[in-house]
């Protein structure tokens, strides 16, 4: 047993970015162990999935028709018996709602090791290295799995996603799902708190932290991300005193996000927020002190007032 088996994750219509950075641990894990990396895509619209999932070092796409939206009891029955059929020695699942929902039912069911939010992974015969974060991602431990078969969820944004197109075969994977043992089902979505936009789909973040004082000083921030046609998010402190929504919020208690750029703005850069951000493109960061933790990771930083900053940028972009 060498092969990988990685399953994608979607919603609402579309793949998410960690579909794409699951194959990157996959495709790695392959390498060390010289197998083959087998993906695989559940419910949705699977022939569009299976062809996007058709990445460089993908040696195969299962595709499995089940309905449109994730089903906990559909995902848990299809995982297992996907995982019977390619017999892998490491089963991926994504570290997202979705999969945190599923991937501990399918351990159990399978008697599985199983290690969940993993930031790092090596092979090495039947030892399996998983590098995770603790205490807020002040300190990095690893753990280290002996066993011929094992199960992980991986954090999206901790690796790169894989773009470049391959030439996998995509192959019709017939599941046996017991009808019977399905027990809820999607019905739709009613958005709720503010649930008009979903930041970790945006490609343009402009983020505000407490350095922006007042809850009116909040119209300035959003000035700019018109001129940039962004969306708004913040960080904890902002939510908290309530003048943003929870759906708004980046960071390890809010959402994970990846936009192209992401502009920090009066935000210090605790770690907690940081977990929820590092993985942007371009990160900017605008704070009065030069020392923030935010500058340790910023692509570009202005050290300057926000209230001095933003009008001109303003400015700049309308």
């Amino acid at each position: 047993m060498t092969d990988v088996l990685a399953i994608a994750d979607h919603r609402r219509g579309e793949l998410r970015d960690v579909s794409f950075e699951l194959v990157t641990a996959g495709r790695e894990l392959a390498n060390e162990t010289g197998g083959d990396l087998h993906v695989a895509v559940i419910s949705g619209d699977t022939e569009r999935f299976g062809e996007q999932l058709k990445l460089d070092g993908v040696d195969t796409v299962h595709t499995v028709e089940n309905g449109e939206e994730f089903n906990h009891d559909v995902y848990t029955q299809v995982v297992t018996q996907l995982f019977d059929a390619v017999a892998p020695q490491f089963l991926l699942m994504p570290n997202s709602v979705n999969g945190l929902d599923y991937a501990p039912a399918v351990a159990n069911r399978l008697d599985l090791a199983y290690v969940s939010d993993a930031v790092g992974l090596a092979a090495d015969g039947t030892t399996l290295t998983a590098t995770r974060e603790m205490y807020s991602g002040k300190v990095e431990t690893t753990t280290e799995v002996e066993a011929d078969q094992v199960a992980v969820s991986i954090r999206g944004a901790e690796w790169p996603m894989t773009e470049e197109t391959g030439d996998a075969a995509v192959e019709a994977f017939e599941a046996d799902v017991d009808e019977s043992a399905v027990r809820s089902t999607v019905t739709g979505f009613e958005e709720v708190g503010g649930g008009d936009v979903d930041i970790s789909e945006a490609d343009v973040l402009v983020s505000v932290g407490r350095g922006i004082e007042e809850e009116e000083n909040l119209d300035l921030v959003r000035d700019l991300a018109d001129a940039l046609d962004a969306t708004l998010s913040s960080s904890r402190p902002i939510v908290d005193a309530g003048w943003l929504p929870k759906n708004r919020q980046v960071g390890q208690s809010g959402k994970v996000v990846t936009p192209d750029v992401y502009i920090a703005i009066g935000i210090s850069g605790a770690v907690q927020h940081v977990a929820g951000m590092k993985g942007s493109d371009t990160i900017v960061a605008i704070n009065t002190d030069p020392n923030a933790p935010i500058y340790d990771i910023a692509d570009y930083g202005i050290v300057d007032d926000l209230f001095d900053v933003v009008p001109a940028l303003i400015e700049e972009f309308q």
